[in-house]
């Protein structure tokens, strides 16, 4: 990529990476729609929140990610110079500190948007669980933690995106902290990690030279897309058979279809595993669009069905 002709807006828009933002507003989309159910309705006000919050917490994690990561990302540049996409602070993009600081800006707009929406909604401990989830990708790649350097930083992710983010989203609307409807995170969650765990493909010889502990630069790339497999195939049946583990089910036509619709793009995820492998980009891409369209599909259908339910009741 050539960047030396970017504009200064071109490069912000680049460094926030605006083709990754499904992967944090879907889980609030899932959230929200959980929230809309059980509350019975679906609040403008909780739907702002949920906007505001995830689009700031978007920005902190991009630009604090590229920030935290320049040095691996420097050497996946080094080794694969024509192979990979250009990275933010090796390429001269956007300088390290720049990114830093609007890391850090945008944190703590999602910090006061959570503080503010928490008065506003009487949604008393929202700007605390918004506290948890910028701690969290903080515990992911940064100091003193970097999980992701140690190992685990993906059932991490899982945990945030999969659990806290939606979770958060579903209480701004319905107002309770609990209920036997949230249970339908638990297989989010485990598609949550599936995605996490694709998305260290793309990284496994660099993340390895590099020092960082994932699953796919520990056991491997074929090994990392079976376990993907699995998980998504274990997420999608979770779903399925809420019925039986459930103890107050939504209707089970809702939870069904959206695992019709993971199991829909099963066949285009597993076309495309056998040219997946190590350093082959461009088919590791394609493989991981397959794998996300059939998380997020699922669950945006899921949650506007939900949301269209508790409307209608």
């Amino acid at each position: 990529m050539t960047t030396q002709f970017l504009s200064p807006g071109s490069r912000w828009v680049y460094a926030a990476k605006p083709q990754s933002w499904p992967k944090l507003l879907v889980p609030m989309a899932f959230g929200q729609g959980l929230g809309a159910y059980v509350g019975g309705g679906v609040s403008a006000a909780a739907l702002c929140f949920g906007l505001l919050f995830v689009i700031a917490d978007l920005l902190y994690i991009v630009f604090l990610n590229d920030w935290g990561d320049a040095a691996v990302d420097r050497i996946k540049r080094e080794m694969f110079p024509d192979g990979c996409s250009a990275k933010t602070i090796p390429d001269r993009i956007l300088p390290g500190r720049a990114l830093l600081i609007a890391g850090v800006a945008a944190g703590g707009c999602a910090l006061v948007v959570g503080f503010v929406f928490e008065g506003w909604l009487a949604r008393p401990g929202l700007g605390l669980a918004g506290g948890t989830a910028l701690a969290i990708f903080w515990a992911y790649t940064l100091p003193p933690v970097r999980l992701n350097y140690r190992g685990g930083g993906e059932v991490l992710e899982a945990l945030g995106v999969g659990a806290v983010l939606p979770w958060m989203n579903a209480y701004a609307q319905a107002g309770e902290l609990w209920s036997s409807t949230y249970l339908l995170l638990g297989p989010f969650i485990v598609l949550s990690l599936a995605s996490a765990l694709a998305s260290g493909l793309s990284d496994e010889r660099s993340d390895r030279r590099g020092g960082k502990r994932t699953v796919a630069s520990t056991v491997g790339n074929q090994a990392t897309r079976r376990l993907v497999e699995a998980l998504l195939a274990v997420g999608a049946i979770g779903w399925l058979c809420s019925p039986w583990w459930m103890p107050q089910r939504v209707p089970w036509a809702v939870t069904a279809f959206g695992a019709a619709v993971v199991f829909a793009f099963v066949p285009r995820l597993l076309s495309r595993t056998r040219g997946a492998v190590t350093d082959a980009f461009r088919e590791q891409g394609r493989y991981k669009l397959e794998l996300h369209r059939a998380i997020w599909w699922s669950a945006t259908i899921m949650a506007a069905i939900l949301a269209a339910l508790a409307e209608l009741r």
